[in-house]
């Protein structure tokens, strides 16, 4: 049975996380606010887990799973070939509204679908989301959603969709910005953008100008 934690509530806050960072360890999945929308969670490390978490979706391994981090200096464990420009990158816009697409470090275990090597990672600008990476590690989080359908802007709505296939709801009140996450690839030598979301285009080029838009 799934269970939900108003996270404006102090006691209900520390309750919530202690179970989610439980549920986590456990294999199970659970729902967290970002700053962008609502994220579908689990142990970034169990393939179980992140198996569990597509098929909640409905989604395929064409699509693989995004990878949150409670900090940059997770980033040192997890990548490979990060780039000056990357780390700028890093530096102005996180935490925040920024995915970077890049090649992850070839001894991980882990299996977030099919990566071809990558791996998208963003550190969220949430408090609640903070403090559930810095007792977990980082977590594979996609947006709360069934595939196809509009990406949750509170944990109502994320419930709605996903029901009993989540452990932990962590309720952290509607999202703040409620748009999803600019991506950007810096796998090579000149950083792209993917998607154009919180932060535009017009932001990244003050930090790299050079930023290319992806087709």
């Amino acid at each position: 049975m799934s269970r939900r934690y108003d996270c404006s509530d102090p006691s209900e806050r520390a309750t919530g996380l202690r179970e989610a960072a439980s549920a986590v360890r456990r294999g199970e999945l659970v729902v967290l606010p970002t700053d962008t929308v609502y994220g579908l969670g689990a142990d970034a490390f169990s393939a179980e887990a992140v198996a569990s978490l597509l098929a909640a979706k409905g989604r395929g391994r064409s699509m693989p799973t995004p990878v949150l981090v409670g900090s940059p200096t997770t980033l040192h464990g997890l990548v490979s070939d990060f780039s000056e420009q990357a780390w700028e990158l890093v530096d102005a816009f996180w935490p925040g509204g920024l995915t970077l697409v890049t090649r992850h470090q070839p001894s991980l275990r882990w299996d977030l679908g099919d990566t071809r090597g990558t791996v998208a990672v963003r550190m969220p600008l949430h408090p609640v989301a903070i403090e559930l990476l810095g007792t977990t590690g980082p977590m594979a989080v996609s947006s709360a959603n069934l595939t196809g359908k509009p990406s949750p802007l509170d944990c109502d709505d994320a419930q709605a969709m996903l029901g009993e296939s989540v452990s932990v709801y962590l309720d952290g009140g509607a999202a703040e910005h409620g748009v999803p996450s600019s991506i950007v690839d810096v796998t090579g030598k000149v950083p792209v953008l993917l998607r154009e979301g919180a932060i535009s285009a017009a932001q990244l080029r003050e930090v790299v100008p050079e930023l290319e838009a992806g087709s």
